[in-house]
């Protein structure tokens, strides 16, 4: 199957050619694609201050152009979050590549605050296309092994979320600061659209009638099955509640760090914004099982969190600043993963892409709304005093969850 059928919604022609690539390679491809686009889309996280001063950039400035790019993540995941299901996982991927292509040469070259939101806006196009259907592909390589299909998933996107402000750290660092790290970024989404175009594709779940192709595409009401409800609101709650800090890790927390450790090292401060990520990320590789995996993590995150707001205020302590971070990370992807497994046990397969979909939406949202408010704070009682107050909030809302999550857990027969 090419990819032209697939995009024109039609079954491939029996003679198709193609690369009949194994199981393996096609996870590695399905994980590179989400992992490269979020890391690219999180590069900027150490440029911001590099961008402050060039542009003349207030802080509302910078939290305005990081959600340009989580609206449009969002409003991708409302609109075309099924779209996997009729044209392809492959075919959702190779656009998901062009738009982030896209995306990073419009905003390496911005000169204005416009520009700079019109390419996070098409970076947030990018991974919400290949959001849903990243995860899909994942479970349908791996039909009998669901767990790991959501390790995998989640594993490559904190993973892509941790990598970004790092890497993007490291290349500011060659001639061209904040151009440099998306011409690399540009050449690597390039070499990943060869595998992708070159793959034998599976088919499509659902093919259109021919007589209305194009219906299929229209935009869907967000809705989940009413057996899975419950278990969609807590993951959503969590994702919410996680993706607020990680918001402003990845936002606001470059210039709050580099004025806790009293730094402007680039890598170190893009290190230390994706370190609770990073920590998500790698929690994926444990095994943790039972009712109350849920609300321990839930309780480490959130205590952890106050930490962190302690770290960087009162005691002023980089050290604790570090543990904390690596602390609430491992708390958070502990608690998501199972939260997330639990609604994909309970979704079947023909629905996975567009329950996933919803899902991600409530989930990113939680970087737009709060790290704004956040931003219009920081201008009204200064930096330091509204990040605590927001640190402070998110911990108090974790330890509610907490217990929510304990008591539902303690109810079950």
């Amino acid at each position: 199957m090419t990819v032209f059928s697939e995009l024109r919604m039609r079954p491939a022609p029996a003679t198709a050619t193609g690369w009949n690539a194994s199981t393996t390679s096609r996870l590695v491809v399905a994980c590179a694609v989400i992992f490269v686009l979020l890391a690219g889309a999180n590069l900027a996280t150490p440029l911001y201050p590099l961008l402050q001063a060039r542009l003349g950039l207030s802080t509302l400035d910078v939290t305005a152009a990081f959600a340009s790019y989580v609206i449009a993540l969002v409003a991708t995941l409302v609109l075309a979050g099924h779209w996997s299901d009729h044209i392809g996982r492959r075919a959702a991927l190779l656009l998901a590549v062009l738009m982030g292509l896209a995306g990073g040469w419009i905003f390496a070259g911005a000169g204005t605050l416009a520009a700079l939101c019109a390419g996070r806006a098409l970076q947030g196009i990018a991974v919400g296309l290949a959001t849903g259907a990243s995860a899909a592909a994942l479970r349908e390589l791996l039909p009998s092994r669901p767990e790991w299909a959501s390790r995998f998933t989640l594993l490559a996107s904190s993973g892509g979320v941790a990598a970004g402000p790092f890497l993007g750290g490291l290349m500011s660092l060659l001639p061209g600061a904040t151009i440099a790290p998306y011409s690399v970024y540009s050449m690597v989404l390039a070499a990943l659209l060869v595998p992708l175009y070159l793959i034998k594709a599976r088919p499509a779940i659902m093919f259109p009638a021919p007589s209305r192709p194009l219906h299929v595409l229209a935009p869907r009401p967000l809705s989940v099955a009413r057996d899975a409800r419950s278990a969609f609101w807590l993951a959503s709650g969590v994702g919410f509640l996680s993706f607020a800090v990680f918001g402003f890790c990845l936002s606001l927390a470059p210039g709050y760090l580099a004025q806790i450790l009293e730094t402007d090292a680039r890598p170190v401060i893009g290190l230390l914004a994706g370190l609770p990520l990073a920590a998500s990320a790698a929690s994926q590789l444990l095994t943790a099982r039972g009712r109350y995996v849920l609300p321990a993590g839930l309780a480490v995150f959130g205590g952890s969190v106050f930490l962190l707001g302690g770290a960087g205020g009162p005691w002023h302590s980089p050290m604790l600043l570090i543990v904390a971070a690596v602390a609430a990370g491992a708390g958070q992807g502990l608690a998501f993963r199972t939260a997330f497994n639990e609604v994909a046990a309970r979704v079947e397969s023909a629905r996975h892409a567009q329950v996933v979909s919803t899902l991600y939406v409530l989930t990113y949202l939680g970087s737009a709304v709060p790290v704004l408010g956040l931003g219009w704070a920081a201008g009204m009682v200064g930096q330091t005093a509204a990040a605590g107050g927001f640190i402070a909030g998110c911990g108090t809302a974790a330890l509610a969850l907490s217990a929510v999550a304990l008591l539902r857990a303690a109810r079950r027969p």
